[in-house]
């Protein structure tokens, strides 16, 4: 016969079974992950008000202006997945601490640059220091949380990213007309400086120490794989960064085809060392989790959308409609609250709807970017700002609740060992897919400006509408097959 359970104990294993199936990631722990993951964004984005700046204070060419404005995009997207291994082998919060020192003295020595070339090359660091700081931001996100919990997370992670993004428009601007002590666009980077040094003590205190290799084998690197990854990467992400400005030459596309040689090869070694037992940069097993890949394809295509509207939207507001940078960067700010809200709201809604809130957030960014192209396709220079800020705002209501679910479902199945390397290949995805979708879909809107500014937007925001639809139909066909 079998014993009866008594209500309190079936109440006590209920509550128990509950609190296992979510862990909630302390505050304390979370604002210093965010302040780091808000200052990546941010950094990302503000060199962007800056140019015109920096280009008259230092009589920088148009090709060392796009090198101090992509230089961080490709050295930060080149060694992502460097850096989320390392993570993963000498701990997380160690290369955590690491990177927002060398991000606080990369910034200071931005904000110290009396030539193009010590601009540039801070730049470079500047970037390298993020790719060892961000990748630690979601893998420890992971190991400390677990469903409804981590889910929360990261929608505060695609808040940090998504107001760190605009906040390097608003803020941006502010402090290169603010013109605080006469630094101008020096105060953008030596702002850093105080928030890293405070961040980087209290991430001492508070980040949780855990062994550097959970998985048991002796921790090994992959020099290869690390160096192969980061060379076709670069070689993809150079000829992005510079080739419109300079007429696309012939070295950008043996650049380009060079790169997928490259990453091909890179791969293939990955391969091989999994079979002989060794521990690459890439585990071939990442790639063969379906949620893994089928987030990486969708992170691709969303991110590709997101980092050339913001840019597109920026050149319309400026070159279009006439506003300067601290004007068009405000422009953004109703954007920011929005996405903001709707970011907080997703993890309750897609515990109660599923996907479908996924779905839903890519059929109304796409509404928006329709609405967007008709607006300004027939009024050009003539449309309204108020009407385009208020349809910015209804695409950023949609990518708020898109943006962190995506984040949260590519790492659903990844093994708390690989967390590191999986939080590094996502970022690097969604890094390079955002510097890819301002080269490509920004070469349509220069293109195309020939009919004015109102008709390039109309071109990329039809694009873009036509990329958030793919995300949505990637998300609709994974949540069929699961």
């Amino acid at each position: 016969m079998m014993p009866r359970l008594r209500p309190d104990r079936v109440a006590s294993t209920t509550a128990r079974t509950a609190a296992a199936a979510e862990q909630t990631v302390p505050a304390g722990i979370l604002v210093v992950l965010l302040t780091g993951s808000f200052m990546a964004a941010f950094d990302f984005f503000v060199v962007n008000v800056a140019a015109p700046s920096i280009q008259r204070d230092l009589s920088t060419g148009e090709a060392e202006l796009e090198l101090v404005v992509g230089g961080y995009a490709f050295a930060y997207a080149s060694a992502l997945v460097l850096g989320g291994r390392l993570g993963d082998l000498f701990g997380h919060r160690r290369l955590f601490v690491t990177g927002v020192i060398a991000f606080t003295v990369a910034s200071a020595l931005c904000g110290l640059a009396l030539t193009p070339p010590e601009l540039i090359a801070a730049r470079l660091g500047q970037g390298l220091a993020a790719a060892m700081m961000l990748p630690q931001v979601l893998a420890t996100i992971s190991a400390e949380s677990a469903g409804a919990g981590r889910a929360r997370a990261m929608a505060w992670y695609g808040v940090a990213a998504g107001t760190g993004s605009i906040a390097g428009q608003v803020l941006g601007g502010l402090l290169v007309t603010a013109d605080v002590a006469g630094l101008g666009w020096r105060l953008i980077f030596l702002v850093n400086v105080p928030v890293g040094l405070i961040g980087a003590i209290a991430a001492l205190r508070v980040l949780p120490k855990r062994p550097s290799n959970r998985s048991g084998r002796q921790a090994k690197l992959d020099p290869l794989g690390a160096l192969g990854l980061a060379l076709g990467l670069a070689l993809l992400l150079i000829p992005l960064s510079v080739g419109r400005t300079a007429g696309w030459p012939l070295w950008t596309w043996g650049s380009m085809a060079a790169a997928l040689v490259v990453l091909a090869l890179t791969m293939w070694w990955q391969r091989v060392l999994h079979v002989r037992g060794g521990q690459p940069v890439i585990d071939p097993a990442l790639l063969r989790a379906r949620s893994f890949r089928t987030g990486l394809l969708s992170n691709l295509a969303f991110m590709l959308f997101f980092g050339s509207y913001m840019f597109t939207l920026a050149l319309l507001l400026q070159a279009g409609l006439g506003l300067d940078a601290f004007e068009a960067g405000l422009a953004f700010a109703p954007a920011g609250v929005t996405f903001s809200v709707s970011a907080l709201l997703a993890p309750r809604l897609v515990a109660r709807h599923g996907r479908a809130v996924v779905v839903w957030g890519c059929l109304l960014a796409a509404a928006g970017l329709t609405a967007l192209a008709a607006l300004v396709g027939s009024g050009g220079s003539n449309s309204s700002v108020a009407a385009i800020v208020l349809i910015a705002a209804l695409i950023s209501l949609g990518n708020g609740l898109v943006l962190p679910s995506l984040v949260g479902a590519a790492l659903l199945d990844v093994p708390p060992s690989h967390a590191g390397a999986a939080a590094g290949a996502l970022t690097t995805t969604q890094q390079f897919a955002s510097a890819a979708g301002v080269a490509a879909i920004g070469t349509v809107y220069f293109s195309a400006s020939t009919s004015g500014p109102g008709a390039a937007m109309a071109w990329t925001a039809s694009i873009n509408a036509a990329l958030v639809l793919a995300v949505a139909a990637a998300v609709i066909h994974g949540t069929r097959s699961a």
